[in-house]
């Protein structure tokens, strides 16, 4: 604009609050996320295994629907943890595969296009950037597992009444923490090879890895010696086991595990989502410096 022309004003209206500023990020990624008709029936698949299970809750409390369809009150699978723990396990495979999709492009395309600038030099820090991101992924994937996981067991506690509540109150608790340890767990791997590997197909590729490749060497290490001590090398295995513990339950093939192996395991946890932040640190800056 002209020195001269005196009809600039400066903006004057509503600012975005500081502490939800992050916000802005996932919000206009999901739009452009689900304008993919492929992604949106990826996602609406992911729904598919709550609903089958709703209807399991339901015809256990319907004598009349079982008499309909002929169905022996003994074939119905009781609801207990191991019903959530099958749950958990068909949705946790299914946000494995969403984030394969949708995390090696979250900061992969800032990094390759020297965008990262754009966004540091507004008053934006670098712990919102990775946040903001980090969200997309987030609200996914609670999409599909706690969100509809908790509503399956409010839905069971209603039908079966307050006793049952009271009693298994903990598998809400199993519910919420293993989906957060795996949304963290999925969110920082993806956002860190996102930082670190620039081209999408090569990050999808090596977040595939992450966690096939150190599992085959797992369960051969377990199965070759009859210990636990193989899941520490293997995300995917760490993990499963660890969801397993939080629903009262042992790992198939596997011999139970010592009231010690719990800590170790969430101490390889905690040093793997350590190291993918150092990851984040070193790679998330308003500029680089070549060699």
């Amino acid at each position: 604009m002209a020195v001269y022309d005196h009809a600039y004003r400066p903006y004057s209206g509503a600012l975005t609050p500081a502490r939800s500023r992050f916000l802005i990020i996932p919000r206009y990624a999901l739009r452009d996320i689900f304008q993919s008709k492929l992604f949106t029936a990826f996602f609406a698949l992911c729904f598919g295994c709550p609903l089958v299970m709703a209807i399991l809750i339901y015809l256990h409390h319907n004598v009349e629907a079982l008499k309909i369809l002929q169905i022996n009150l003994a074939n119905v699978v009781p609801i207990d943890g191991s019903f959530f723990l099958v749950f958990f396990n068909f949705q946790h495979s299914f946000a494995f595969f969403l984030t394969i999709l949708i995390g090696p492009v979250l900061i992969s395309r800032d990094v390759a296009n020297n965008a990262l600038p754009l966004y540091l030099c507004r008053p934006f820090t670098r712990a919102e950037y990775v946040t903001g991101k980090m969200n997309v992924l987030a609200i996914l994937i609670s999409a599909i597992t706690w969100v509809p996981g908790l509503l399956l067991f409010l839905f069971q506690s209603y039908l079966e009444g307050a006793g049952w509540l009271g009693g298994n109150l903990w598998i809400a608790g199993a519910i919420v923490a293993s989906s957060l340890a795996w949304i963290v767990t999925l969110t920082l791997l993806a956002m860190a090879l996102s930082a670190w590997v620039k081209w999408r197909l090569a990050a999808s590729c090596a977040l595939f890895a992450v966690f096939v490749i150190p599992g085959i060497v797992t369960q051969v290490i377990n199965q070759l010696f009859g210990t636990w001590w193989g899941n520490i090398f293997s995300l995917s295995d760490l993990m499963g086991a660890l969801v397993y513990h939080l629903f009262r339950e042992t790992p198939p093939g596997l011999p139970p595990m010592p009231a010690y192996a719990l800590w170790v395991q969430w101490a390889v946890l905690f040093f793997a989502w350590a190291m993918c932040l150092f990851v984040l640190t070193r790679k998330v800056r308003a500029y680089e410096v070549v060699r």
